[in-house]
């Protein structure tokens, strides 16, 4: 029997919404293009962005410190970990849904990652993820009495946080036995738990990893065929917007690369995904990096939609 291919699909924040209600919504129609990708024979693995809901949940959790003297404040660590907890709840029960209503019975599972970064990362003297509540300029002042940065926006004072290189999947021996066990596997959810090494122990680390660089080591480290970043357009277009923007369909790492060259695309958004993709790409034989939307993913892993990327053409 011909091996299975191992499709790492990642998700972004708009196919989680915003919002609790808004979540139940979208995660079932992120299930439907999951189960589609199902139907053509892949094992699944499937990570999805956090950006929203670590927001409101580390918001949450500090309004509860401020408020009650005898509770501390929530590492970032820790509001990641819940977030991947509660995103995984909802997705993998909607997948299990999805998958029951065309007569598929395969079990879904969440694993609570943690992603190995590292301590010297120039991420950490240069802070660029805004995250939480609003802050008064009395208690911006007491964060950096604390250690921490902050930053001034529209909105007003916010924290900062660092956005380490993620180096390694702690759990990708269990994510890979739940593959074999021929299960869909949640994981690396907000691009995971940035952890650091201290002796036999893991320390959470007061950071942010871009998911799309987690979801691509992710792939690299599986040894995954095709790599499926799923995000708000139907496929990546040059000069974007402008009167020349132009549509890319099938192009080499080579032409990839020279676009980010070109500055093509914009820090934190698309960049990363291309990043992700020429890392995934280069490390193995015969892969293949695709970039579209939900609606569109199943014509996407047939060819037939999307940005792929390849090797060579």
């Amino acid at each position: 029997m011909e091996k299975k291919k191992t499709i790492v699909v990642a998700l972004g924040h708009k196919a989680l919404g915003r919002t609790l209600p808004e979540q139940k919504t979208a995660t079932r129609e992120a299930a439907k293009a999951i189960a589609d990708i199902v139907e053509l024979g892949y094992n699944v693995v499937v990570t999805h962005g956090n950006s929203p809901q670590v927001g409101m949940i580390h918001m949450a959790m500090s309004e509860f410190a401020k408020n009650h003297e005898d509770y501390t404040k929530c590492p970032m660590s820790v509001c990641s970990a819940m977030s991947q907890g509660y995103i995984g709840y909802d997705l993998q029960n909607s997948i299990r849904a999805e998958l029951i209503t065309r007569g598929i019975h395969k079990p879904v599972c969440t694993i609570l990652t943690q992603m190995l970064v590292d301590p010297y990362d120039e991420a950490f003297y240069e802070p660029s993820k805004v995250i939480g509540r609003v802050l008064t300029k009395k208690e911006a002042d007491e964060e950096e009495r604390r250690g921490n940065y902050v930053t001034k926006t529209e909105e007003g004072y916010k924290r900062i946080v660092a956005s380490p290189v993620p180096k390694d999947v702690i759990e990708i021996e269990s994510i890979k036995a739940m593959i074999a066990a021929d299960q869909i596997v949640i994981c690396c959810g907000g691009g995971g738990i940035p952890v650091m090494e201290q002796g036999v122990d893991l320390r959470g680390a007061s950071a942010v990893i871009e998911k799309d660089l987690a979801s691509g080591l992710l792939a690299i480290e599986l040894e995954a065929d095709i790599l499926l970043i799923l995000t708000s357009v139907d496929a990546v277009a040059l000069d974007y917007r402008k009167d020349n923007e132009r549509i890319l369909g099938r192009i080499s790492v080579r032409q990839a690369r020279s676009y980010c060259e070109e500055n093509q695309f914009e820090a934190g958004k698309m960049l990363p995904k291309f990043q992700a993709a020429i890392d995934f790409v280069e490390m193995g034989a015969n892969r293949k990096a695709i970039i579209t939307s939900i609606p569109r993913a199943k014509a996407a892993c047939m060819g037939r939609a999307g940005t792929t990327i390849v090797d060579s053409l």
